[in-house]
């Protein structure tokens, strides 16, 4: 069983992202056959337009999953734009991408109404992203819920193609795991980088501290009986802590007399232990930065000899051997 999965490289990495994609990512390398992990910068392009800040980005985000617990030698890790082949086939299968189905994806519409310009990127996402999957011949993709139509799509284009041509693509599955979970950010939405409510893995203990000091909390005395469920600091706590820590702090809010500035120093505290091993690694990894550009080279070099194999079938399909 083949995995695939991507992540874009547009700012730096947070809490949310280590919860949900990173720590994902690094236990499924124990279960599949092989893994395929990329960093989208190719994606990346249609949000972040400053040429130093991609490039940071891109070393920010080959740093953090390293340092997460990605194994070079269990997974094949590599930058998208270092597999030139995604480009050709991306053009391949738009020969049968109706215009309509793209007029019609959530994220697309989404992004217009956000305001952002309605460029043939942005438009046409969906065909790199499927282009990503199929490429590779890949089996399993996690997925998040607002992927999965990019999914639906991509399994679209493989169908339609193989019908017009033959069998070029297999037909990838989405995986969406039941038990990850929504990590909430500083103010109580979601946590993203584009609410600017983030905790930041690779920030310096004054921006964590800051940034969890100032999770946003109601004005309940410290004497008051508080219900932990509904307060943002207990909610980032129990995804860190031990069930038993996390039982603890819920029976001091329910007695009373256990102020929000406490539990904020109690969820430092954790916050800094829990992430003890990711920061001693980023912190030799930042150290040898040749190892990093290794591993992505030596990723983009397995990647290339799997992406040319199904690109050639591609191009005989069509009538361009």
């Amino acid at each position: 069983m083949r995995i695939l999965t991507g992540i874009q490289p547009s700012g730096r990495l947070h809490l949310g992202n280590y919860l949900g994609a990173m720590r994902q990512c690094v236990e499924l390398q124990a279960k599949a056959d092989d893994c395929y992990y990329f960093i989208a910068d190719y994606h990346a392009l249609t949000t972040v337009s400053d040429p130093q800040a991609l490039r940071d980005a891109i070393r920010g985000v080959a740093l953090d999953f390293l340092s997460a617990g990605l194994d070079p030698e269990k997974v094949v890790f590599f930058r998208q734009s270092d597999v030139p082949e995604v480009q050709e086939l991306t053009w391949l299968l738009s020969i049968v991408t109706p215009m309509a189905r793209l007029e019609l994806a959530h994220s697309y519409k989404d992004k217009l109404a956000h305001g952002k310009e309605a460029t043939h990127a942005l438009f046409t996402y969906p065909v790199l992203m499927a282009a990503d999957i199929l490429l590779y011949q890949s089996d399993l993709v996690p997925v998040g819920k607002d992927q999965k139509q990019h999914l639906e799509i991509t399994r679209d284009l493989a169908a339609k193609f193989n019908q017009k041509f033959g069998e070029v693509f297999k037909m990838p599955e989405g995986y969406i795991p039941e038990t990850v979970a929504t990590v909430p950010g500083t103010d109580g939405q979601k946590m993203s980088k584009s609410y600017g409510n983030t905790i930041p893995l690779a920030g310096t203990p004054k921006e964590i501290k800051k940034a969890i000091m100032g999770i946003v909390t109601d004005s309940a005395p410290v004497e008051a009986k508080k219900d932990p469920e509904t307060n943002n600091v207990y909610k980032i706590y129990k995804l860190l802590a031990t069930p038993e820590q996390a039982a603890e702090m819920a029976e001091r809010f329910r007695a009373g007399g256990y102020g929000y500035g406490d539990a904020k120093k109690e969820l430092l505290r954790v916050y800094e232990e829990v992430l003890a091993p990711f920061r001693e690694r980023r912190a030799r990894y930042e150290a040898h930065p040749d190892e990093v550009r290794d591993i992505l080279a030596s990723g983009a070099a397995k990647a290339r000899a799997e992406a040319r194999r199904t690109l050639e079938a591609a191009r005989r399909a069509v009538g361009l051997d």
